[in-house]
């Protein structure tokens, strides 16, 4: 081998391994860095004449698909259950603990109570009165706990738009990405930061939705969502996915999707089915619509049927014999006489009836009938142990949302808070999962990212080979210099 060979050879083994020192820097310093893929110097061996050495074939960006895959993924269900665990606390702290002050079983407790301890005594003006605000509470109680149902849907609703703009966002920038990581590829440069940045925008968005990416050429991705429908993909359509959505300012009781009041999603300008079950479901997006859609309003047809139920047991028919046919109960539909058609939101306006409001002088009604002209006997308590037998009565509710068995009020009060308790509890143990889940996958993806122990001897390793170029060099020198002396 000639003098000029081997200092080729050298020169080119100092270059490799001072560009593999840069990419081992690189990597430590970045280990801890979320969406950074290790890089590796690829090599490969030259052959000119006489002489060896190596080429740089380029920098290669590792990374596990399917680690990667199956992590966004979780991503996505644990974004799901996340979501659905939030609404569930949310509506049991609507409700209260069980007992609790302030709860909705306290409130028909003391209702109750109330009523027991004004029979011993209906002469008692107090009593009575405690009577009036006692169910004044619990009319309110329900009334709160529809205000929050509603809060949250309109909540939903917020984040559903909300989310629809992060990922048209996510998807453009997706797409700007792509045509840079090709432009990039096309030159022969290093595209690794590129796509480090790509990977970024897609995690950001993979909670929302269920995400697969789909190797193309020249450094690019498609994008679809777990159902398989496309959201991006450039050997189809090299125009990024548009979702559309509108949301309103506030949602109430009557406002759902099926009657039009409420936005749907349209996919490219075409409607899709917008719930967990539709094209874009399993993510926080899927939850929203649930929440939004389904849960919600189940939680509010449940509520109005107990407020309904309420209300019958204390209206026309009932114990008190002063009331006409039309006339309102002790409770009533904002004041008035309640209309068996309207019962959707009926937990949102049950008050109770103006005639026997607290701050009044009209409790003695409470004795003697709300259809009464004149105060009757002080001591007979028939209608206020009526109204207690009311509540106890074992009835078929109207609304087939409590069932079809015959059961008391109290029953029902205590069945739904069960059922909300139920709820969280199950959210709670699919919140638990999703999180064991996703962590385990950000553990084992970290795992095969930057190794700083295998980087450090990786980074001993170039030093040597480093210094034996150099000293290769040296030497080359060393006799030139010999054979200009001669």
């Amino acid at each position: 081998m000639s003098l000029t060979g081997a200092l080729s050879n050298a020169l080119s083994g100092l270059t490799a391994n001072s560009r593999k020192a840069g990419l081992v820097s690189s990597n430590i310093s970045n280990a801890t860095t979320e969406s950074y893929g290790r890089r590796v110097l690829e090599l490969s061996p030259r052959s000119s004449g006489t002489s060896g050495g190596v080429w740089i074939d380029g920098v290669v960006r590792l990374e596990d698909a399917a680690v990667l895959s199956d992590r966004r993924l979780s991503d996505a269900q644990s974004g799901f259950a996340d979501s659905l665990q939030s609404y569930a606390t949310q509506v049991e702290t609507l409700f209260g603990a069980s007992g609790a002050a302030g709860s909705l079983t306290e409130r028909y407790a003391t209702f109750e109570n109330a009523l027991l301890t004004a029979s011993s005594d209906p002469a008692s003006t107090q009593r009575l009165d405690a009577v009036a605000l006692a169910a004044q509470d619990l009319a309110a109680k329900l009334t709160v706990i529809s205000a929050g149902v509603q809060s949250a849907r309109t909540e939903a609703d917020t984040a559903i738009a909300t989310q629809v703009e992060a990922l048209n966002s996510a998807l453009s920038r997706v797409d700007r990405l792509n045509v840079a990581i090709s432009d990039t590829v096309l030159r022969n440069g290093d595209a690794s930061s590129l796509m480090d940045e790509r990977q970024r925008v897609i995690d950001s968005v993979s909670g929302i939705v269920p995400l697969r990416s789909v190797q193309r050429d020249r450094g690019m991705v498609a994008l679809y969502a777990g159902s398989g429908t496309v959201l991006l993909d450039p050997d189809i359509n090299s125009a990024p996915a548009v979702l559309g959505f509108t949301p309103v300012a506030t949602v109430t009781s009557d406002m759902t999707q099926d009657n039009g009041l409420l936005s749907g999603i349209t996919l490219n300008g075409r409607a899709i089915r917008a719930s967990n079950a539709g094209p874009l479901g399993g993510g926080t997006l899927g939850a929203q619509l649930l929440i939004r859609d389904e849960a919600g309003v189940a939680t509010q047809v449940a509520l109005d049927a107990l407020a309904r139920d309420l209300i019958d047991r204390f209206g026309p028919g009932g114990p008190d014999a002063t009331l006409g046919a039309t006339d309102a109960g002790l409770f009533t539909d904002a004041g008035l006489a309640f209309d068996p058609g309207d019962e959707t939101g009926i937990a949102g306006r049950i008050r109770i009836n103006a005639l026997v409001a607290p701050g009044g002088a009209g409790s003695w009604r409470l004795r003697d009938g709300l259809g009464a002209a004149v105060t009757g006997a002080v001591g007979d308590a028939t209608l206020i142990n009526g109204y207690a037998d009311a509540l106890e009565a074992l009835r078929t509710p109207a609304s087939i949302a409590l069932g079809t068995g015959p059961k008391s009020f109290g029953q029902h009060v205590a069945d739904l808070q069960s059922q909300v308790a139920m709820s969280r509890v199950r959210a709670d143990s699919e919140q638990s999962f999703s999180r064991a889940q996703n962590t385990a996958l950000r553990e084992l993806e970290l795992s095969k990212g930057v190794d700083t122990d295998a980087e450090l001897q990786d980074l001993m390793l170039i030093e040597q080979h480093y210094a034996a170029n150099a000293r290769v060099m040296t030497v080359v020198d060393e006799l030139m210099q010999r054979l200009l002396n001669i």
